[in-house]
C-alpha cells in the first residue's frame, strides 16, 4: 500500500510539474493498459483528474481508494491486494469493479 501511494505521489507531482512548464497547457497523460478504468480498451487519462477523483473516493470509502491505488499504481494482483487488506479475493474483485465504474462516472460524467 505504501509503494502504491508513493508511486501515485510521484506521478501526480510529475504531472503538476509538466503542466506548470506548459503554463496550463496539456496535462500529463497515461494509458490505462490492463487496468482500464473505462472498461473499453486503452484510454488516456488525465493524472490530475484521476488524483482528484481518488481523493473524493477516499473521502467516501478509504478501502476502495486503497484497492485502486494498489491495483493501478502498484500493479498488484487480486490475491496480493486481498492479502494486504485482509479480505477475500472475491471482495477485492467486487470492490475493484465498483471502483472502476465509480471512477469512470467521476472522470467522464455523462459524456458516454
Amino acid at each position: 500500500a505504501a509503494a502504491a501511494e508513493a508511486m501515485r505521489r510521484v506521478l501526480i507531482e510529475r504531472a503538476r510539474q509538466h503542466r506548470a512548464e506548459k503554463r496550463g497547457g496539456a496535462r500529463e497523460r497515461v494509458t490505462l493498459s490492463g487496468h482500464d478504468v473505462a472498461a473499453e480498451g486503452d484510454r488516456d487519462l488525465d493524472l490530475l483528474a484521476l488524483d482528484d477523483a481518488l481523493r473524493k473516493l477516499e473521502a467516501t470509502d478509504p478501502r476502495l481508494a486503497k484497492v485502486v491505488s494498489m491495483r493501478f499504481f502498484a500493479q498488484l494482483g487480486v490475491e496480493e491486494v486481498a492479502t494486504a487488506l485482509g479480505v477475500s479475493p472475491r471482495t477485492v474483485k467486487r470492490e475493484w469493479a465498483f471502483a472502476k465504474a465509480w471512477l469512470y462516472r467521476e472522470l467522464h460524467g455523462n459524456d458516454s
